[in-house]
């Protein structure tokens, strides 16, 4: 069996359009990661597309991961609620300043609570100002991102509220599979 999947990709072309959300109350950081860790990165992978059918890297080896935090210029921040992380943005820059947000999104327990535009804001002004942290990067041109129908209920809404505009939109047909959890067998329940 499969499902239509409705998928669009968005863009900043300039600083200038990103919206920042307001900051959460409460002690809310983020924080990046600053040693490639391939299970730290696979446990937020996990963590937070269990519920939302991400499975596209659920297969990788050890070294996948490993291959893909060690690129330069790659950033996962991370977003704590209380020292507990909580979600986390994935920058992943390109040729020609462009940088993609290749994964954002919260934990399931950490949803509602007004953590997500903040922490959107925080990564896309990362992906902005990410060659001041990589010299030999080109400066950003282009921030861009994709999100589907299946993602959470609010992507969509959050992207748009920060400043992100849709440039392109495909609909696929997909296998229709059962959302793995944060873990084989463990649904969806938090």
């Amino acid at each position: 069996m499969s499902i239509a999947v409705t998928t669009w990709s968005l863009e900043q072309t300039s600083p200038a359009d990103l919206l920042p959300a307001a900051a959460p109350s409460g002690d809310v950081r983020i924080v990046r990661s600053e040693v490639p860790s391939p299970e730290f990165s696979r446990f937020l992978y996990a963590a937070v597309g269990g519920d939302i059918r991400w499975t596209d890297r659920l297969g990788w080896t050890y070294a996948q991961w490993q291959e893909d935090l060690d690129r330069p210029g790659v950033e996962t921040w991370v977003a704590y609620d209380r020292g507990t992380p909580a979600g986390y943005v994935h920058l992943d820059p390109q040729d020609d300043g462009v940088v993609e947000i290749v994964n954002f999104g919260l934990i399931p327990a950490f949803r509602g609570r007004r953590i997500g535009g903040h922490l959107l804001s925080y990564g896309v002004a990362r992906a902005w100002d990410l060659a001041e942290r990589w010299p030999r990067r080109t400066p950003t041109k282009r921030v861009w991102l994709h999100t589907c129908s299946k993602d959470g209920e609010h992507a969509m809404d959050n992207y748009l509220r920060r400043g992100f505009k849709v440039f392109d939109t495909k609909v696929e047909e997909e296998p229709d599979v059962p959302a793995p959890g944060p873990w084989p067998g463990a649904g969806t329940t938090v």
